[in-house]
């Protein structure tokens, strides 16, 4: 079918209320309810769409659907193509998002003026592009926000360089089917990588470094004693930082344990996760 004027986004954020190009077919549809599969390890592996009319749509994790976009999104997206300024991209995407608690939250405290320069600025800057992603699943959005990150260059100021290098990481999967793109931020992200000039220095951060890609900390232990005291909000905000571990894996190109494409398999995974957790505390 033509997907012009479509939006595409993985398919663990979809929601009931989003309106769904179907397959095989050039008809769209609400989703009314949504649910998650588990295949025999207890991963995420279906996601199963109830359509208006009660017809069910089955679809991989890990899959792009396409979606029509609100008429707000419409308006977004044209700021998003010409914003003018990171505060009138924030204050349209607030005006987007009304109903998300967080992203207002985060557009508040940014509304007061965004400086590039600030290190708690840049963290809101990805916390925004992070709940625009995961919890939203406005990956347009989310992608601008990372931009405005990932335009950013290494100065040597690592407390910085942590939120630019998880917009990087963002922008690096979302922009992932447009590979030269996607290539463009994965280099980008490496940047620190370079930095230190004394060979033996430089020598003994690329082990550590490696060591650290290889054994990264995806707080298993966390989500396993929030999951088992059923604290919901809990495991949820620990899974959404392993999602932002993984993105930064995945980036850097994996490691010698995990492979990107093992690593967009957990991506995917988590993000169905995130969803059913969030779907959880909505219904509370």
């Amino acid at each position: 079918m033509d997907r012009t004027g479509l939006r595409a986004v993985p398919v663990e954020v979809l929601a009931a209320g989003d309106v769904l190009a179907l397959p095989d077919g050039e008809e769209t549809a609400e989703v009314t309810a949504v649910e998650v599969e588990n295949d025999d390890f207890g991963v995420p592996a279906l996601v199963l769409a109830t359509v208006a009319g009660g017809r069910r749509v089955s679809i991989a994790t890990g899959s792009m659907v396409y979606l029509e976009p609100a008429d707000a999104e419409l308006g977004a997206s044209a700021v998003a193509a010409d914003h003018g300024s990171p505060e009138a991209l924030v204050a349209q995407i607030a005006q987007v998002h009304a109903d998300s608690g967080a992203i207002q939250e985060i557009a508040g405290r940014l509304a007061r003026g965004i400086n590039l320069k600030s290190g708690s600025n840049l963290q809101d800057l990805h916390q925004l592009a992070l709940a625009l992603f995961v919890d939203e699943g406005d990956t347009a959005a989310a992608l601008t926000v990372a931009d405005l990150l990932a335009e950013l260059p290494f100065d040597g100021n690592f407390g910085r360089w942590k939120w630019i290098e998880g917009g990087l990481a963002i922008a690096a999967y979302l922009t992932r089917h447009d590979q030269a793109r996607s290539d463009r931020y994965s280099a980008a992200i490496r940047a620190a990588d370079d930095a230190e000039t004394d060979p033996l220095r430089a020598k003994t951060a690329a082990m550590y470094r490696q060591r650290q890609l290889n054994e990264p900390n995806v707080y298993d232990p966390e989500i396993l004693r929030a999951s088992s005291a059923g604290t919901i909000d809990v495991e949820r905000d620990w899974r959404v930082l392993r999602i932002g571990v993984l993105l930064y894996l995945r980036a850097h190109g994996g490691s010698e344990t995990l492979s990107r494409d093992v690593l967009e398999r957990r991506i995917a995974a988590e993000l169905a996760a995130v969803g059913s957790l969030n779907a959880q505390l909505a219904g509370r």
